[in-house]
């Protein structure tokens, strides 16, 4: 099964989000629009999240050391959590600020062509960004739906990319539909409720993102399925009698694992200790991410 390229679809945020929080930022500034200032601000912190996501990699990446003896892997983790929090505050409470600013103090919007140009390109930039994201869920996704593979993911910064690049969609939509109204009514109250909405989306998405990683962040395991395959390859080696039990941590990309198994029984030590050998290489060997395992032969759970 081909991996997931993580640090590809980041890449491809960063340069959608980048190029869009210009040209959002400008047209804001040029027609005045609060529905397009909340749109820069949310590109701006998408862009801010992806160089810590970035950040976040190259810290899991970090060998083992005495003080952490299973590696930095959960680092990503940590950052990921770091980006839904800034997500929350940065992107959605600052729109809901702002869209209630306008409603206070409403203000024409000026050129709101120009500024439905922007959105558009807006649109077409994120949904490339979305469309690479997409391609490296779908590696691994199968015939899950988009939400359970949200749910059941341990990638915490594809999870990221993936929900930003949405709620970025969703938010230029809301952008664009609030400044057509305004045109077509001449009232700048839909602009002020289109800054609004675009706040109460980032703020859902964030609390979804957030919750996710938690899980990761505190201790999860493996998906089931793969956990399921892991004990199916163990009880299929002849050194085996059954697989008492079986605990899998997820360290970022890497996993531990902790088996206690029945062995079919040897005439020595030496024996039982090289057929434990051979079952750890073989399960590496299936399982690349396993870089830890704790082998532990017993004869009840």
């Amino acid at each position: 099964m081909p991996k997931p390229n993580s640090l590809k679809s980041i890449f491809f945020a960063l340069g959608a989000n980048l190029a869009i929080f210009i040209a959002k930022l400008g047209a804001a500034l040029f027609t005045g629009s609060g529905s397009l200032l909340a749109e820069a601000i949310h590109s701006l912190a998408d862009t801010g999240n992806q160089l810590l996501l970035l950040w976040g990699l190259k810290l899991s990446r970090r060998p083992p050391t005495p003080k952490h003896p299973l590696g930095h892997g959960k680092a990503i983790f940590f950052w990921s959590f770091i980006v839904a929090l800034l997500l929350f505050s940065m992107g959605g409470m600052f729109s809901i600020y702002e869209g209630f600013y306008k409603l206070k103090h409403p203000k024409t919007i000026s050129y709101p062509f120009l500024a439905l140009g922007v959105l558009l390109f807006s649109l077409l930039a994120e949904g490339i960004s979305l469309i690479g994201c997409l391609k490296e869920i779908n590696k691994v996704r199968k015939n899950q739906t988009l939400l359970t593979w949200f749910k059941k993911t341990r990638q915490s910064e594809l999870l990221v990319v993936f929900g930003e690049d949405s709620a970025a969609i969703i938010g230029l939509t809301f952008a664009f539909l609030a400044i057509v109204l305004s045109i077509i009514t001449q009232n700048p109250f839909y602009d002020a409720l289109g800054s609004i909405l675009i706040g109460i989306l980032l703020i859902v998405i964030a609390l979804a993102i957030g919750s996710e990683v938690y899980e990761l962040l505190i201790g999860q395991g493996v998906e089931p399925e793969i956990k399921e395959k892991i004990i199916e390859l163990l009880e299929k080696q002849p050194e085996i009698k059954q697989v008492l039990n079986l605990i899998t941590l997820q360290l970022g990309p890497n996993v531990m694992v902790a088996v206690k198994a029945k062995m079919n029984l040897k005439k020595s030590a030496l024996e039982l200790v090289n057929d434990i050998n051979q079952c750890e290489q073989i399960l590496k060997k299936h399982f690349p991410q396993v870089k830890w395992i704790f082998f532990e032969p017993d004869i009840k759970k």
